[in-house]
This record gives structure tokens, sequence and C-alpha cells, in this order.
């Protein structure tokens, strides 16, 4: 990444994600947070390039001890634990997420509506959060698949759709801002 409001843009996310991690609710073993939220809005308004630099940043610094985890916390302890998959999810989930919504996969999906792709993107980017996340949480915990879907799946869903919306939203508004400030072509 030479283009330095890239890199600007990813450090950016890089520190919304960490503040994102900060406002979080305990209700069992995977907090509420609004990290998930950033890293969407960072694979909406960026691309899958630089969100993917952003988040990968992010990952390492939390491994490295900095508290930007849920609660203010750090190490590669976290990768380990329960809300591990959630957070390696983080990659895949900016991957999938940019690549669906700023660009079509196939011809016959490029004639649908660029709103509709990118609130489908958003769709598929928290699913993908949750197919790596649910399963990591069930087999570090030994739960049950029905014990790890009702504590790491189910208490999510209406406040991730609500961040979908908000997030589609925003990006909606500010996406082509972003992109005269990256100077990218969508």
């Amino acid at each position: 990444m030479t283009n330095l409001r890239a890199t600007v843009a990813a450090a950016g996310f890089t520190a919304l994600i960490a503040i994102g991690a900060y406002i979080s609710i305990p209700i069992g073993p995977v907090p509420i947070v609004l990290q998930n939220f950033f890293v969407l809005l960072s694979a909406l308004l960026l691309g899958s390039r630089i969100a993917l630099s952003s988040v990968f940043v992010y990952l390492f610094l939390g491994a490295l001890g900095l508290p930007v985890f849920a609660g203010g916390t750090g190490g590669i302890g976290h990768f380990f634990g329960p809300t591990g998959g959630y957070l390696i999810a983080y990659l895949p989930t900016v991957v999938i997420t940019g690549l669906i919504a700023r660009r079509p996969v196939h011809k016959a999906v490029s004639t649908l509506n660029p709103a509709f792709m990118q609130f489908f993107a958003l769709i598929a980017g928290t699913l993908c959060i949750y197919l790596i996340g649910v399963p990591w949480l069930k087999f570090s915990t030994q739960m049950s698949w029905k014990t790890a879907i009702g504590a790491g799946a189910l208490p999510f869903i209406l406040g991730d759709f609500l961040k979908v919306v908000v997030v589609f939203l925003i990006g909606r508004t500010f996406s082509s801002r972003v992109d005269e400030y990256l100077q990218m072509e969508k």
C-alpha cells in the first residue's frame, strides 16, 4: 500500500475498530461490541484490500498485547479463547464484504442494483463472522452446538442486523466521498 491516503484511512479504521472494542457489554463468553460495525464499515468504504490491512494491523496490535480487544484487553491468548474465532473471522469478512460490495463477482450479478449488492455484502460479512466464530466458541469451550449457537449467535442477530442497516446507510452516504479521497475507481 503505497498510497498515503490509503494508509491514513487504514490506520483510522484500525483505531475505530479498537475504539469499537471498548464499547463492550459483557453478556457471557462473547460480549456485545462495536468492532464488527467498524470492520464491516471499513470493507464497505475502503474495499477489501485496504480494509484487510486495517484489520490485520488491529489483530497484530492485539496479539502484541496492546489493549485493543473487548474490554480493553490484549494478548495472543485471545485468539485461542472463546472469542478467537470472531477475531480471526474479521480477516475473511472484510475480503468477502469488500469484494461483493465494490465489484460484481459474476456477469449475472452485475445487473443487480449496487445498493442491493452492498446490503447483501454486509449480510454475507456478518454471516462469515458467525460461521467462524460460533464453531470456534463451541470447540474452545467444549459447549454443545445448541449452547454455542445460543451464546455466540442468537443474542446478537437483531443487534447485528441493526449494525448492518446503519453501516449500509453510512456507506451509501459517504462511499463516493471516500472514493474521491482515496482516488479509487469503483
